[in-house]
């Protein structure tokens, strides 16, 4: 996430960073044509949003446009998506926040806090729910699966199955973080991408 950050707010970049930008604004401009085949109208275009965020100098406070440019931005640059499933309302989460701190898992492994947690940039308001972003840092993916299987058994079957996905996902996490430290990298961040 360091990397994604640097290039997104460099005063002059490199020309490896330059070549990054050029592949991000392909998707980018991928997506935006996506979008115009669904007949969805963002206002700012992505490829535009990208090219603002990366002069450091957004048009509008309320745009999700700018959310997926620094998506796809992060995309370039992570290489394990995994999908933790479909939910139809974020706010379920803040359900499953009560459930499990009422068994002690801390504050800041509830869903709530990192799920929404917001981009470690600032950028304008997505508007609505989605999309949204949220971030977690890797060292604590460990403390997330421990937690959460420490109590799968007491949490209500509403959210027993979400919690299960969590806790595989974040042991998968910290395994690989665990091998990367021992390969001399430093995976730092852990994205969330609803949308």
């Amino acid at each position: 996430m360091r990397t994604v950050v640097r290039l997104l707010t460099a005063v002059e970049r490199t020309e490896r960073q330059e070549r990054t930008l050029a592949r991000v604004r392909t998707e980018c401009a991928r997506t935006d044509a996506r979008f115009r085949e669904q007949g969805i109208d963002l206002a700012v275009s992505i490829s535009q949003a990208l090219d603002e965020l990366a002069d450091g100098t957004p048009s509008t406070d309320l745009c999700p446009a700018y959310s997926y440019a620094f998506y796809l931005t992060v995309a370039a640059h992570f290489s394990d998506p995994t999908d933790l499933g479909a939910w139809r309302r974020p706010s379920w989460f803040h359900a499953m926040d009560d459930e499990l701190a009422r068994h002690g898992v801390p504050a800041d492994l509830l869903p709530g806090m990192f799920l929404f947690s917001g981009p470690p940039l600032r950028l304008p308001h997505p508007g609505d729910a989605v999309p949204a972003i949220g971030t977690l840092p890797t060292r604590r993916a460990a403390a997330l699966a421990e937690a959460y299987t420490r109590v799968l058994d007491r949490l209500d079957p509403e959210f027993r199955g979400a919690a299960r996905r969590f806790a595989d996902a974040m042991r998968f996490e910290a395994e690989q973080w665990d091998s990367a430290r021992r390969l001399g990298t430093n995976p730092d961040t852990l994205l969330f991408w609803f949308h």
